[in-house]
Parts: C-alpha cells; sequence; structure tokens
C-alpha cells in the first residue's frame, strides 16, 4: 500500500522541472515547512492586512505549525526537491463528534514553496494513512486570497463550507433601526422568546441548502445556556425588539473566546461577532443591518479596531449578508468527504 511505502522511505512524482521526493513530516523538518509557512503568511497578509503581522516571523511560524504538529493524531508529509523543502502538510484529527470521523488541515497546516500544485501530492501521500485510519471527512483551511492553491484543493475534490472574515470597525456611528424596532440589551425576563430566537438559526442551518447535520439542541438546552451568559455577563448582547419582543440577537466577545480562530486566523485586539440570529418573519427588514452597525459601534467604544466573524457559505442569507456588511473573507475552510 501506498502508506506502507511512504513510511518505509521515499515516494517520487515528476511534477516540476526535477523529481519531487514525498516523505512522512517528521521534526526535522520543521524549522524548513515555518520558513514556507511565514512567507506564505507574508503574501496572505499583503492581501489581508487585518491579519495578524507576528506570523510572517519564521519563528513564530514555527509555533502555529508546531500546535498542529504536537496534537495528538498528528501525522503529514513533506515534498523535497533536491536539498530544498518544497511543501508540506499536515492533518490533525479533533475530538468533537460533530465532525465524524475528521482530519483537519489547519491554518498552519500547509505551505508550499512556489507550486501550488505540490499540495496535491502532499495530500494523496498524507490521505492514504487517514483513510486506512477511517477519518474520511478531511477539512483545510486555506488562504481566501490564493486562488492557484484554493484551485488545487478545489481539484482534490474539495468544496467550499465555510468562510472567516474580517474588517475594521470603523468611528462609532449613529444606529438606525427599522420603524417599530428598539435596539437594546437583552434582559433575563425575555428567556422564552430569546430561546425561540436562539433555535431559529440552527433550525435554519438544518434546512436547504445547508442540511447541516448538528443536532438541535432542546429548549432546556438553550435555557441553561442563556441562564449561563446572563451569570457570567462576559459577553456584549443586543437585541432587537419588536412590539417589547426580541426578535433577534447578535453577541460580541473578545477574539480569545473564539475556539475556531486561532493562530494565524487571530487578530490580536480583534472582537469576534459570534452569534447572529433573526426570526424568520423579521428576516430581510433591515433589522441586521441595524444590530451590525449598533455592534460596530460598541466595538469602537470599547477600543476595537478590527471585528472578526465567520459563516457558512452554503447559508445563502448569511453568505451575502456579512460581506455587503465590510466583512472580506480572509481564509476558506474547505471539506471533502470520502466517498
Amino acid at each position: 500500500m501506498r502508506s506502507a511505502r511512504l513510511a518505509k522511505g521515499r515516494a517520487t512524482t515528476l511534477t516540476g522541472s526535477m523529481a519531487l521526493g514525498i516523505l512522512p513530516f517528521a521534526d526535522e523538518h520543521l524549522d524548513g515547512a515555518a520558513r514556507l509557512l511565514a512567507a506564505r503568511h507574508a503574501r496572505h497578509r499583503a492581501a489581508c492586512p487585518l491579519l495578524p503581522a507576528q506570523y510572517a516571523d519564521p519563528r513564530l511560524a514555527r509555533e502555529a505549525l508546531l500546535a498542529a504538529w504536537r496534537a495528538e493524531g498528528a501525522s503529514g508529509a513533506v515534498a523535497v526537491r533536491g536539498a530544498t523543502l518544497a511543501g508540506y502538510v499536515v492533518g490533525t484529527p479533533r475530538p468533537d463528534p460533530v465532525w465524524g470521523a475528521n482530519v483537519w488541515i489547519e491554518s498552519g497546516g500547509h505551505a508550499v514553496e512556489e507550486e501550488p500544485e505540490i499540495v496535491r501530492d502532499l495530500y494523496a501521500a498524507a490521505a492514504s494513512r487517514w483513510v486506512e485510519e477511517g477519518r474520511t471527512r478531511h477539512y483545510a483551511l486555506v488562504p481566501a486570497t490564493d486562488a492557484p492553491l484554493v484551485d488545487a484543493w478545489f481539484r482534490l475534490c474539495f468544496g467550499l463550507q465555510h468562510a472567516h472574515g474580517a474588517r475594521r470597525v470603523g468611528r462609532p456611528s449613529e444606529v438606525r433601526a427599522p420603524e417599530g424596532i428598539e435596539i437594546r440589551a437583552p434582559e433575563e425576563g425575555d428567556l422564552e422568546a430569546l430561546i425561540d430566537v436562539d433555535l431559529a438559526l440552527p433550525q435554519h442551518q438544518r434546512s436547504a441548502p445547508v442540511f447541516s447535520t448538528v443536532p438541535l439542541p432542546t429548549r432546556e438546552e438553550s435555557r441553561n445556556e442563556w441562564l449561563a451568559t446572563f451569570a457570567a455577563g462576559d459577553e456584549t448582547l443586543l437585541a432587537a425588539y419588536a412590539d417589547g419582543r426580541p426578535v433577534a440577537c447578535w453577541a460580541v466577545v473578545p477574539v480569545e473566546r473564539s475556539r475556531e480562530h486561532r493562530e494565524l486566523l487571530r487578530t490580536d485586539g480583534a472582537c469576534f461577532l459570534g452569534f447572529a440570529s433573526t426570526l424568520p418573519a423579521f428576516r430581510g427588514h433591515g433589522i441586521g443591518v441595524a444590530l451590525t452597525q449598533a455592534c460596530l459601534s460598541w466595538a469602537a467604544e470599547h477600543g476595537y479596531d478590527v471585528m472578526l466573524t465567520d459563516w457558512r457559505v452554503t447559508n445563502l442569507r448569511a453568505s451575502r449578508f456579512w460581506p455587503r456588511r465590510g466583512f472580506r473573507e480572509t481564509f476558506l475552510r474547505l471539506y471533502r468527504s470520502i466517498p
């Protein structure tokens, strides 16, 4: 089998003008891979200046790579041409059952020197082991601005599942709510209505064309989460009220609270718009625009320069709404399921 041969030594392919050697990723490759990652991030940041600057330094890029490589179950491959490291891929399983039997190629888990095509050879080598282990759901975080690299992943049968975006906060501005809508912080006394708002988002995600398989929370689970949120008091909540009842809610937290915004995705000192849900009957009436404006004004008043968020690209409303609010795609989460 290919993976057995790879584990024993060097596999070769004829990509490029000189034979490309494919080897298992090992500690000895960390420094060379970190240089490739730093160079990739510098190119990425030139197109997306809101990304963190520090990972253009190979020493700090190495830390991001090491976080993936030292994770339990990590494995990968490197491409060498002569004495030069031409690329690498490192995949890491996540324990969360919602992702299935998975491997994640995190934001620091891949880079190539010049030829995006090499990533296809690297994936071919690394993925044979993952599939033999029964890990057939593969996720890759790829710079959104690198079209040739995204195309190389697409030609591995990956599709676009999720987008991460960033925008400048700007200055505080007047919030203009639609007629009959009041925007303010929700109260614990609104709990039952807030549960309706909370459940509206996963219900929408389970419909076409998202078809999310994430289990719907129960009302009791939602109630307990709202009670914990009110008790902690560490989230900024802004809700839209119609006739005294909350019909939408947005939540903003420091980016450090986001489990997904790590390493190269995390802009230090940014805030994260991590929850946004509107009851179906009130969608498309300008409430989301007003709530986003209110969140940006709050962020500006509290010293934030950058706001991050993310969305499912198959969520038609979200994938149109957030770019129109000024969020520019930074990373794309690509997904492949085998078969």
